[in-house]
């Protein structure tokens, strides 16, 4: 028996976008199938006649050369909702007329609990990413770069007036738990955010739009990569563009903390040519990237439009409200002779250990707990299975409780901005950590 053709007689019910014929013309990236040419055909002419599939591909999007805006012509024959769509795909990104009709986008506005201070219009430009658009007028990198400026300075100073003896490096540690790319990936996904598979003028303006790079050619990682600030994406390649620090090709040259501080960003990573600057159309990105830049135009755009007082509690309601244990990032090698350095520098007594209590040394499992004392003050405490181990514990609890130390009242210097803020008070300003 002769099988039927269903599809010849089911064209009135099936829409163009989910008709199985044209499936692959939609599934082309958005560069290919974004313009219409002047010799393009009706769209009802590649609905109607599967059988001129290749030739409807060829008619409808014209051939595989690159289009510009300036060559989209719409046929006078073609509906009035298919030329609509026709003008969509030839946008990047969704026009600002399509947020006010944006469920998902009224959604998150109400869910951040903006006020309407704060345009829908500007939260949907933050979250067009400038690997979906070019133009610097519609993505979201001017916010992106006023919101990472506003998050470094907010959490540096949170972080420094609170704990004015941390050592640089745990510094770096905890600026990245508070406001590294997987910290606001993980808040952009608590807002409800989802990312768009494809960006273009026809997706829905509540979604994140980014061109996300292909997986198979993001670089494998070595162990010690993030580590190596001049290490290119392969072998042979010159070092990152545009970065601040000297002799970056020298790839053997070690990097101190205080040169960290100097010419590397907020997380002592080295500064990359595009952190700060647009992207060449076709630039892909990744999804941690994109949903940072995102959080970041989120902060701009709030302080732009309400001000900094309502920027700093935001901060604080998103960011500064989650718990953070700065005590478990701490790492010693050699913790007595941190300690033994750290008495000397202060004018202390050498640091003595001392066993303070003991059971079952000879069973099994003893418990030893030693006490580490300089003079007659005891500077920590610790306990475990060997006078070593025990002895080892106090000497980081001795070090944790100096570089833990936090003053009873925390105030950080953007408390006095304002006509009815109160006068400042210094806070206390270590000389820093015990080098060795």
């Amino acid at each position: 028996m002769k099988a039927l053709r269903l599809l010849r007689w089911s064209g009135s019910v099936l829409s163009p976008r989910t008709r199985p014929c044209l499936a692959h013309l939609l599934q082309q990236p958005l560069s290919n199938r974004r313009f219409l040419t002047a010799a393009a055909s009706p769209l009802q002419q590649a609905i109607q006649y599967q059988d001129q599939e290749h030739d409807a591909e060829e008619d409808l999007w014209g051939s595989s050369q690159a289009h510009t805006g300036d060559d989209l012509v719409i046929p006078e024959d073609m509906p009035q909702s298919l030329q609509q769509e026709a003008r969509l795909r030839a946008l990047p990104s969704p026009p600002l007329s399509a947020a006010k009709s944006s469920a998902k986008l009224a959604a998150l506005h109400a869910r951040l609990s903006f006020s309407p201070r704060l345009p829908i219009e500007t939260l949907a430009r933050c979250l067009v990413d400038a690997t979906a658009d070019s133009n610097p007028d519609f993505n979201n990198t001017s916010l992106a770069i006023l919101g990472r400026d506003l998050y470094s300075f907010y959490t540096s100073e949170a972080i420094l007036c609170r704990y004015p003896r941390l050592p640089t490096a745990v510094v770096f540690a905890a600026m990245a738990a508070y406001i590294g790319p997987k910290t606001l990936t993980q808040i952009t996904k608590e807002w409800g955010v989802e990312l768009v598979a494809e960006p273009g003028g026809e997706v829905d303006p509540g979604y994140l739009q980014c061109r996300r790079e292909d997986s198979m050619l993001i670089r494998k990682r070595s162990p010690d990569s993030d580590t190596d600030p001049t290490s290119a994406v392969e072998e042979g390649q010159p070092p990152i563009a545009g970065a601040n620090r000297p002799n970056a090709e020298q790839k053997s040259w070690r990097r101190g903390v205080s040169s960290m501080t100097v010419y590397d960003d907020e997380f002592g990573d080295l500064v990359k040519g595009s952190a700060r600057g647009g992207r060449s159309k076709g630039a892909t990105t990744t999804v941690e990237d994109a949903c940072a830049r995102f959080v970041q135009a989120v902060m701009g755009a709030v302080y732009l439009h309400r001000g900094k007082n309502a920027a700093k509690l935001f901060f604080k309601e998103h960011i500064l409200s989650r718990h953070l244990n700065v005590g478990k990032m701490f790492e010693f090698k050699q913790p007595t002779r941190d300690l033994s350095r750290l008495c000397a520098r202060e004018g202390f007594e050498s640091p003595v250990a001392r066993i303070l209590s003991e059971t079952g040394r000879a069973t099994r499992h003893p418990v030893f707990v030693v006490g580490v004392f300089a003079g007659r003050e005891k500077l920590g405490e610790g306990a475990g299975s060997s006078l070593n181990e025990a002895r080892i514990r106090a000497a980081v609890g001795a070090l944790k409780g100096w570089y833990l130390y936090s003053p009873l009242e925390v105030r950080v210097p953007s408390d006095v901005e304002g006509a009815n803020a109160r006068p400042w008070k210094p806070v206390l300003v270590d000389i820093g950590e015990i080098i060795v």
